[in-house]
């Protein structure tokens, strides 16, 4: 199979290596805006050859959608036009309602999988792809029903050979405002507290001599690049600000608390917090 992977960082850079690996495809194109990006990708083996991205997408059976979510509602319609009768395009970005939005009215709508592997590092890059990314994790598809069983089968497919678990959202909306909690929140919350430690501690060695595991585990998405996350919450700004209100709102509970020096108050919320170990292990 031929799979032509436009973008070509850590989510594209990654599924190239396991789809190589796992002999899913045998012919793999690149197409990425960084001409650095291209020749980074080309050098390390990611792909066979660099190709614009009209003739990359005439060439391929699968086309893998993996750039900023911006830029992947821009670029679906244009995709579509392009693709072989038989072919599959599926985009792999974070938020989906406006992609699925755009894909709805395009007259090859049932080419079209809309999905969101849910993994990641807090890197980015074709430096930043690594083998086995995507193993155990979870990946979801959005508005099944309007994909055609060639092009469905053929995105569960990849997800199998990416020894990735699929689950299935019927509605784009719900997927969004889900993964505002789960996903994005956690993302705002590692590049304000960065934030709020640079600004208050000044000296950074001094931050550094200081931070134990549990700091470099709670700020290290604050190291993720904001080319690809900037678009993610303007996308999905309603479910984001609807979760960071929720945020705000135990934040300032505890503060509360902090400031009654109120360890009863403190410990409950903390008793509350630990029922998260009965969801995840």
């Amino acid at each position: 199979m031929t799979v032509s992977f436009i973008g070509i960082g850590l989510i594209g850079g990654s599924a190239a290596i396991a789809l190589r690996k796992r002999g899913f495809a045998t012919r793999l194109i690149g197409v990425d805006s960084n001409p650095k990006h291209a020749e980074q990708a080309l050098a390390l083996g990611l792909v066979d050859e660099i190709l614009p991205p009209d003739e990359a997408v005439k060439a391929a059976d699968l086309v893998l959608l993996a750039v900023p979510v911006n830029v992947a509602r821009e670029l679906l319609p244009r995709i579509l036009n392009l693709l072989k009768e038989d072919a599959t395009v599926v985009d792999m970005g974070s938020t989906k309602n406006g992609i699925c939005t755009v894909a709805r009215s395009h007259s090859k709508r049932v080419q079209y999988v809309a999905s969101h592997p849910m993994a990641g590092t807090e890197y980015s890059g074709p430096s930043a792809a690594i083998d086995g990314l995507f193993d155990g994790k979870k990946a979801i598809v959005c508005e099944h029903s309007l994909s055609a069983d060639f092009a469905l089968n053929r995105a569960l497919s990849m997800y199998r050979s990416l020894n990735m678990d699929v689950l299935f959202y019927t509605d784009s909306e719900a997927h969004d405002r889900h993964v505002a909690y789960v996903s994005h929140i956690s993302h705002v919350s590692s590049f304000m507290l960065g934030l709020t430690v640079l600004e208050v501690e000044k000296s950074e060695k001094h931050i550094f001599d200081l931070a134990g595991t549990g700091f470099e585990s709670t700020v290290r998405l604050a190291k993720s690049s904001p080319v690809t996350w900037t678009p993610i919450f303007i996308q999905n700004a309603e479910s984001v600000s609807h979760a960071l209100e929720k945020y705000i709102e135990n934040l300032q509970r505890f503060k509360a608390c902090v400031d009654a020096r109120s360890s009863d108050g403190i410990a409950a919320l903390i008793a509350e917090a630990n029922k998260i170990e009965k969801i995840i292990k």
